[in-house]
């Protein structure tokens, strides 16, 4: 039996996904993995650019969710959609206001971390923080065109 997770577009030819995962590392990889199946579904292959590439967004930014945004209890939100005009959105949510990240080169170059938004704002076409929407806390999101990068 087959069962379809995300909806056919909406009216407007636009796909969302938005989920709750929780502060945890078993959480930031569930997003990631989500997301990827997604982008799938939405006709971004595992294998292309665009799904490799929101991926390893998706991976940053809810690794700082988790390390940086956590609030014990609190969960951090996923946000995912895709536009007809090709832009894909990305949007995570943490309940932790007061620590808005910036891209800041690691002071050294052998650090194991701090590097995370350095890669985001690499990737992604532009990247932003934002006051979160419903309650408490930040969102950080990033957009991609698909039109600048190989779907398949």
């Amino acid at each position: 039996m087959h069962t379809t997770l995300f909806p056919p577009p909406g009216p407007t030819g636009t796909n969302e996904f938005a989920m709750s995962f929780t502060s945890t590392l078993r959480g930031a990889r569930l997003a990631r993995l989500f997301v990827a199946h997604c982008l799938d579904a939405w006709g971004h292959p595992y294998d292309s650019e665009v799904n490799e590439t929101l991926a390893l967004i998706t991976a940053e930014l809810c690794a700082n969710a988790v390390r940086h945004g956590r609030v014990p209890g609190r969960d951090f939100h996923v946000r995912l959609t895709s536009a007809t005009n090709g832009e894909l959105r990305l949007e995570v949510s943490d309940t932790r206001g007061e620590r808005r990240p910036a891209v800041v080169p690691p002071p050294d170059p052998e650090a194991e971390s701090g590097r995370g938004l350095v890669l985001v704002a690499a990737l992604a076409d532009d990247w932003g923080v934002t006051d979160r929407r419903c309650g408490p806390g930040k969102t950080v999101w990033a957009t991609l065109c698909t039109c600048r990068l190989s779907a398949g």
